[in-house]
Formats: structure tokens, sequence, C-alpha cells
């Protein structure tokens, strides 16, 4: 069932505030035409789009009936998130909510969008004044401060400017305010500060790629090309197929002209995405949609925020908003490969695979490391596995540093096509790169398992990929599976028991815990596991076993002993 998270569902006590007239008319049996005219009626049809994931429609809904209903409250809280959530911010101002009918946590939103949407119509001293109103309070009250600064510089007030927002023991809110204020150091000419900054949230191995790439373009807008080069390869060798990070080094080797500064509208656009990102972290996706929308009415080529729009509007079943999100990255944009992937993957989700690959080609064509690879994973998912592992090895080829996921996806690619003594090496490889990736040791350590080869070495590689993740049912599989190929049928009932726990739906499992419940005598638990696994869509090697298994266990003159074929 598909979800939705723009807009909670209408509590029944708001449906009925809503429903002045309409009530009376439902009850006298007019029908629905009429009904679609009053307030209740259009509130109910954007009810209706939100459901079936078309926000820009629910918003216009809400919108009419909040006309209609002479801005009732109720409705026109509805029509301010609506129109907020569906990124029209001029509109959201127009209708923020205000009064003492109003709720408390809508009318704070509101101050916020209202501050916005001066600060995007050059009223900017407005915007200061409105930013730091008391009415700006929980939750979105770090997002103003962010915000401040910003505002601050294009007020003019350039000691303002320069005032690192106040974090209220946020660590994530000090640390890009630290950001913040490099570039707005930068701006006022006070390069040693923001050095200092720059240094001070790029230290460490630990340093993301936006902080990266700002001390960088720092760098290079200093003239300290070597610096930038340097810094920029030290994050490769960390982050490998980051094109943002590809670009950057081409960039600075070639001696072009480095990354302008962020303009004042740009920085607070920018600000807004550390507080979305939070929110998205502690599942506030509302309220994280608000600010990416936000954040894009400041600077609508912001493609970091339209990546995230993205995935929250993929996230919320609105699959066709979401497309639409990723397809406004540019292709000149580093983010290109990255949206092309994001819109791919959502056809796939789709059950799409043919406009999937068609776009993931598409992408690859730019010679695009990352699309290329996009374009491997989704060939591997639908079973094309030969053209994947091509793909696969031109990129190993050109990779001027060893990457194990490259050869973990060609080792899959290889051992699906039955092609072990080429497959083998490229698991071992990426092993070698990446000795405690769980995953890895997982994938591996069954497959040997599987094919009854190394299991000791096997089985430790599973236990501890089930350490790192206990609550993993693929994992857990494993681990049984493990302790059935060594003959510890008891183990292996005990362990695959919990890994049908964790995955009930997943087919292999299931049919793993039948052949354990075989072996150990429980054989009505063991017919009932393999004809539940023919009610979860198995492929058709694990559905021909498993039918074969039923039909030995039910012919009475079969032996026991003959009915695994194991």
């Amino acid at each position: 069932m598909r979800r939705h998270v723009l807009i909670l569902a209408a509590p029944l006590l708001l449906l009925g505030a809503c429903a002045t007239g309409p009530a009376d008319n439902a009850a006298s049996g007019e029908n629905l035409a009429s009904a679609g005219l009053t307030p209740y009626g259009k509130f109910m049809a954007g009810e209706g789009a939100l459901r079936d994931g078309r926000s820009d429609e629910a918003a216009r809904m809400f919108d009419e009936a909040r006309v209609l209903s002479g801005d009732e409250p109720a409705i026109s809280e509805r029509a301010f998130m609506a129109a907020l959530l569906s990124g029209d911010i001029t509109q959201a101002a127009a209708v923020a909510p205000t009064g003492d009918d109003v709720a408390i946590s809508a009318k704070r939103l509101g101050h916020l969008v209202v501050a916005v949407e001066n600060l995007a119509q050059g009223k900017a001293k407005l915007a200061r004044q409105q930013l730091t109103d008391e009415d700006i309070g929980f939750p979105h009250r770090p997002a103003a401060a962010m915000l401040a600064p910003w505002v601050s510089a294009e007020a003019g007030d350039i000691d303002g400017s320069v005032v690192r927002p106040a974090s209220g023991g946020d660590r994530l809110i000090a640390y890009f305010g630290l950001i913040g204020q490099a570039y707005l150091y930068e701006r006022t000419g006070r390069f040693d500060e923001a050095e200092t900054n720059f240094k001070t949230v790029a230290s460490g191995q630990s340093a993301g790629e936006m902080v990266v790439l700002g001390y960088g373009g720092f760098l290079e807008r200093r003239g300290r090309k070597a610096d930038a080069v340097t810094l920029y390869m030290e994050a490769l060798a960390r982050e490998p197929a980051s094109p943002q990070l590809q670009a950057a080094l081409a960039r600075a080797k070639s001696g072009k002209a480095p990354p302008p500064p962020p303009t004042l509208r740009e920085g607070a656009g920018m600000a807004l995405i550390s507080p979305a990102a939070i929110m998205v972290s502690q599942r506030q996706n509302q309220i994280a949609l608000a600010y990416l929308r936000l954040a894009l009415r400041l600077n609508p080529e912001l493609d970091e925020a339209w990546l995230l729009v993205g995935d929250l509007m993929q996230g919320a079943g609105d699959a066709d908003a979401a497309r639409a999100a990723y397809g406004k990255v540019k292709p000149r944009s580093p983010d290109y490969s990255a949206a092309q992937a994001k819109l791919a993957w959502s056809y796939q989700g789709e059950d799409d695979p043919k406009t999937a690959i068609r776009v993931a080609r598409t992408a690859a064509a730019t010679g695009s490391s990352a699309a290329r690879l996009t374009l491997a994973d989704l060939l591997r998912s639908n079973e094309q596995y030969a053209e994947s592992a091509d793909i696969l090895t031109g990129l190993i080829k050109e990779s001027k540093t060893a990457d194990w996921r490259l050869f973990y996806a060609r080792g899959i690619a290889r051992e699906r096509l039955d092609r072990w003594s080429e497959a083998e090496p490229d698991f071992i490889e990426a092993l070698k790169l990446r000795p405690d990736e769980p995953e890895l040791l997982n994938y591996l350590g069954y497959t040997w398992i599987n094919r009854g080869e190394r299991l000791g070495e096997a089985m430790a590689m599973v236990e501890k990929a089930v350490a790192a993740n206990p609550r993993s049912g693929a994992m857990v599989d494993s681990l049984g599976w493990a302790h059935y190929r060594l003959g510890d049928y008891k183990a292996a009932v005990k362990t695959l028991e919990q890994a049908v726990e964790l995955t009930a739906g997943d087919p292999e499992i299931n049919d793993h815990l039948g052949d354990a419940y075989w072996k150990v005598g429980r054989q009505d638990e063991a017919l009932f596991q393999w004809r539940r696994v023919l009610t979860l869509q198995p492929d058709e090697k694990i559905k021909v076993a498993v039918e074969a298994k039923i039909a030995a266990a039910t012919d009475p003159t079969k032996s026991a002993a003959n009915v695994l074929g194991r």
C-alpha cells in the first residue's frame, strides 16, 4: 500500500468543521456533482488527490475550498500546507495562517514562509525583522538562525552577516553554521578567518563532499590550485565515484576559472539544506520538504535540493512529482548523473524496466562513470548479466583507484552467469579492498556455503556479517544455511526461524526453513513452509525445486530420505 507523508490525514473533527453546509446537502440526498461545488466537496477532492499522490492537484483543490469557505481556519491551514509542499511559496505566503483560532505550529511555519517570500521579492530588511521575531518558534528556530546571516548581508548589515548562527547545542547546526560563516567571511574580505572555518570543518577523514568542494573552491579563488588539487585527491581516495569531486579535480588541474562563491540568494537557499537534512534524519519529512521548497524559492538551481525533493516525493508515492524534481537537474550539472540514476530507478520501482534502462542508457552515453555504473546495476537487476559485467569491466580498467564495489558488482553478474571461475576472484579482490563489509562477507560466504566449499571460512564470514547486521534476515539466513550445510540441523532450525521472523516474505529463506524442518523430522511444518514459498512469487528455479519436494514428500512410495535432493 502506498503511503503519503506530505500532509497528514484530516481528523474527523476537522472534517466536521469543514462541513458547514455540505453535510446537510449530503444528508438531503443531493448528488455528488452538487457537493463538489462546496467547500466540503473541494476539500474531499483534495484529500483524494493526496491519497493518489497528486500533490499539485491537491493544492489547487484545497485552495478552492478555502475561497469557497470564506477562509475557514481549518481549510485555510490545509490550503497553506498544500501550496507550500507543492512548491508554490508565493501562494503559501499569501494564505499563511494567522489568528488565535489557528494551530500554533502552522502559524510558526507561516511566519518563516512569509519571511522567505519577502527575501525572494527583495524585501531583505523586512525579512530580517521577521526572522528575529519570536513568532518563529520551535521547531523552526534553527532554520531561521541559519538564514539570518545571509538575510543580514542582503539587507546591508555587514557585521550582522558574519555572526555565527546560534546552534542551541545542535552540533549539525553549529557545523553548517561554520560553513556559512566561512563564505560570508570571504565575501567581506576576511580571508584568514574564512580559511580557519573551512579548515575546521574539513579536517579529518570524515569531511563531507560539500565541505571539500566549498574549501577547495575557496583555495582555487585564492590562487592556491595545488592545495585544492591535494584536497580533492584526498577526498577522492575516500569517495572515488563522486562526479562532483572528479569535476572539481579536473577543473583545478586544467587551470580553468575557479567556481564563484555563492551569491547571497544562493547562500540563503543553501543554508536551508542543513535543517532540511536534519528533519529527514528525524523522519520529519513534511517539515523537511517545506524547507527544501523554501530553499528552491530562493535558488531554483539548487540541484541538491531538487534531488532531496525527488526522494521525498518518491517516498510519498508521488512518482510524477519525483520525476519532475529529478528532471530539474541540467546535463551540465555535476549532480546530473545522480538525478538520472534516481529517475531511472523510479521507473524500475514502478515495474517499467524498459523505460528505466532507456533513461540509464541515455545518461551513460555522456560517458559519465556514475551513469554507466547505474546502467550496469539496472541491467543486473533485470537479469541482463552479460552486458552488466562488460560495463563493469570497462569501469574497472578505467578506474585510477581500485573500488571494491565494482569488483563486487561484477562478481555478482558473473556468478549469476554461472561463470564462477571468474566471479570468485572478483569477490576475493573486493574482500581485500573492503575486508569488513557485511554485504560482501555475506554474499561470498553464502555462495561458498551453497556450493559446499570452504565451509569453515564461509561460516566465520557470515558470523561476522550477522554480528554487524543482526536485524538482516538475509544475513541471518546465510548463517542458518551454513549450520544446515555443516549438518547441525537443530541450530539451522533455530537460526532460520529467526531469519523468517525478520524477513517473512522471502521465498528462499522460507524454503531453507522447510528443508531444515524436514531434516529434524518436523515434516508437516516443512510442507507448510514449502507451500508457503509458492505463494511468495519465487523465481522459476526455486519454484521448480519446491514443487518437486512437495511432490516427493506427499508420494507414499518415496522415503523421507529421498525428499531432499541436496
